[in-house]
C-alpha cells in the first residue's frame, strides 16, 4: 500500500476499490508492522463499520476525503475510544466527546483506524517518553522517529495509513516528519481548533496534518481548519480551498535563507542536501534572499521557560480526584496528590512541571517568565522584518537526521536542541512545514518552509511544486 490520499480519493471516486477494502488491507499491515509500536489503541470493528458508512457516503456524493483512512494522535479526545496522551495518568481514560478535529474529519468522511503513540503529554523530541514504549523509525528501527507526533509520522512513513493528525508545540509535527521522510504541516496558531486537544502549552499548541505529500496535507487541512466557538483561540476567518491553490508557478518567488539556520551545528551533509533542494527552486524561477533572525538563538531557552510554565498550569488538574490515574495507597488527601502525580507522570513530564512551577513562583516570575514573554515578542518581530524581504523562509527542520534510540536520554539539553529550528515558529504563531529533501546515510532529511501568518495555501503550493519535480516524498523504507 503506497497510495497517497489524493490517489485513494481518485480510486474511490472511480469505483476501483472500496473504503472497506482499503481499511482491511491497512489493518493487516498495522498488525504486520506492530514492532514499530506506532499505535496505542485500535478498534478494528469500529474502523470497518466506519469504512462501510463512508462507502455509503461516497455513493451519496460524499466529498474528497470520504472513505480515506487516517489515524489520530492519541492527544485528541475520541468519544468511546481511549485517549491516553502516552501517559500512565490517562492510560484508561475514555472521553465522552470528540475533539473538534476528530469531529470535522469524521464529518468529511475520514475513517479512523486507530490512535497513534506519542511522547507523554507531547513532551519529547524522540517518542521515547511514552508510557507505552518508544516508537521505532521505519527507515531504521534502531533509531527514533522524532517526537512528539512520532507515532503518526512512523505510521505514515510505513504506509500503515495515508495520513494522520498530529500536534506541534515546538516542532512536534515537523521534526518527526523530517526524521521519517514525510510531509508535516504546523498551521498558523488559531487556524485549527484546539477544543478536545489535551493541552500541553496552550499558547503554542496547534494541530495539523502529516501525510506523504503537500497535496495530501492540503486535503487534510481543508477538513480540519475553521472557526470553533468552543475554542477561545480559534480564528473566525475564511478557510481557503488549499488543494485548489496548488500548481501555481514559482517564478519570482523570494525564498529567504536564514543565515542562523545554515550556521555551525548542522551536519554538513544535511546542508548540502538543502542547497541542492534550493537549486531546484532556482530552476523553477525562485530567487534566494539572505535574511537574519538574530533572536532565534534565544528561542530554545525562551521556549523552555514559557512552555513548562503553561504545562505546570495545565497539568495541575491531574490530581487523582476527578479522572485519570489514582495511587492505590495513601494516608490522606495530600499524600494522594503526591503519590498520584509521582506515580502517574513520567520523568520528562515531572521535569517540565518543576521547571514551569519554578518560573512562575514568587520572586522568579519577573526574572524568568516576563522576560521570556518579552523575548517572544522580539522573535516574532524578527520574522516580520524577514518577510519584508521574502515570501517564504527555508532551512533545515532539524540539525541532524534521526538519532539512535537511547542516545540522548541522559542529556535533556541535547534532546531539547533538536527543536532549535522549529521552536521559533511556534513562538511567533506562524505556519511551517517539513518536507523530504533528500537522504544522508540512508536516512531522510527534512527541509523546513516557513510562511506568513495564515498563508498556509502559499506554503503548501511552494512545497507541492518541489514535490512535482522530485520524488523524495515517494520513497518507501526497505521492507515496507
Amino acid at each position: 500500500m503506497t497510495l497517497t490520499i489524493t490517489k485513494i480519493a481518485e480510486d474511490l471516486a472511480a469505483g476501483r476499490c472500496s473504503s472497506r477494502e482499503i481499511v482491511d488491507d491497512l489493518l493487516a499491515r498495522i498488525k504486520a508492522h506492530s514492532a514499530l509500536n506506532a499505535f496505542i489503541s485500535m478498534d478494528e470493528d469500529a474502523a470497518r463499520q466506519g469504512a462501510e458508512d463512508a462507502d455509503r457516503m461516497r455513493r451519496a456524493g460524499g466529498g474528497v476525503l470520504a472513505g480515506v483512512p487516517i489515524a489520530h494522535k492519541d492527544i485528541f479526545c475520541t468519544s468511546g475510544v481511549k485517549t491516553t496522551c502516552g501517559s500512565r495518568m490517562l492510560a484508561d481514560f475514555v472521553p465522552p466527546y470528540d475533539a473538534t478535529v476528530v469531529e470535522k474529519m469524521r464529518a468529511a468522511g475520514c475513517v479512523m483506524v486507530g490512535k497513534t503513540n506519542m511522547d507523554e503529554f507531547a513532551m519529547g523530541s524522540s517518542n521515547e517518553t511514552s508510557f507505552f514504549g518508544p516508537v521505532r523509525n521505519p527507515w531504521d528501527p534502531d533509531r527514533v522517529p522524532g517526537g512528539s507526533s512520532g507515532g503518526s509520522a512512523a505510521a505514515v512513513a510505513a504506509r500503515l495509513v495515508p495520513g494522520a493528525t498530529g500536534t506541534d508545540t515546538g516542532g512536534s509535527i515537523r521534526q518527526p516528519a523530517a526524521f521519517c521522510g514525510i510531509t508535516g504541516l504546523k498551521p498558523s496558531y488559531g487556524r485549527v481548533s484546539r477544543y478536545g486537544l489535551v493541552a500541553f502549552a496552550s499558547s503554542l499548541d496547534q494541530a495539523g496534518p502529516l501525510a506523504q505529500s503537500a497535496a495530501d496535507c492540503a486535503h487534510l487541512l481543508s477538513a480540519m481548519a475553521g472557526f470553533d466557538a468552543r475554542d477561545a483561540t480559534s480564528l473566525d476567518v475564511p478557510v481557503p480551498d488549499y488543494a485548489a491553490s496548488l500548481g501555481k508557478d514559482l517564478k519570482g518567488l523570494r525564498i529567504g535563507i536564514v543565515k542562523e539556520h545554515f550556521a555551525q551545528g548542522v551536519e554538513p551533509a544535511i546542508l548540502e542536501v538543502l542547497r541542492e533542494a534550493l537549486r531546484e527552486y532556482e530552476r523553477q524561477g525562485a530567487v534566494l534572499v539572505d535574511v537574519s533572525l538574530p533572536n532565534s538563538a534565544h528561542a530554545v531557552p525562551c521556549y523552555y521557560v514559557l512552555a513548562p510554565a503553561e504545562a505546570s498550569s495545565n497539568l495541575a488538574r491531574y490530581d487523582g480526584v476527578r479522572y485519570g490515574f489514582r495511587a492505590a495507597e495513601y494516608k490522606d488527601l495530600e499524600d494522594m496528590y503526591k503519590k498520584t502525580r509521582s506515580e502517574g507522570f513520567g520523568p520528562e513530564v515531572k521535569r517540565r512541571i518543576m521547571i514551569g512551577t519554578y518560573a512562575l513562583s514568587a520572586g522568579y516570575y519577573d526574572a524568568y517568565y516576563v522576560k521570556a514573554l518579552k523575548l517572544r515578542r522580539l522573535i516574532a518581530d524578527d520574522f516580520a522584518r524577514a518577510f519584508e524581504r521574502c515570501d517564504v523562509l527555508a532551512g533545515p527542520a532539524s540539525p541532524s537526521t534521526a538519532f539512535a534510540l537511547g542516545a540522548k536520554n541522559t542529556d535533556p539539553v541535547s534532546m531539547y536542541l533538536n527543536d532549535i529550528f522549529t521552536i521559533p515558529v511556534n513562538l511567533a504563531g506562524l505556519p511551517a512545514l517539513s518536507m523530504p529533501a533528500g537522504f544522508v546515510g540512508g536516512l531522510p532529511v527534512g527541509m523546513q518552509l516557513i510562511g506568513r501568518y495564515l498563508d498556509e495555501a502559499h506554503l503548501l503550493n511552494v512545497a507541492h511544486r518541489f514535490q512535482e519535480a522530485t520524488d523524495w516524498h515517494a520513497r518507501v523504507p526497505a521492507g515496507i
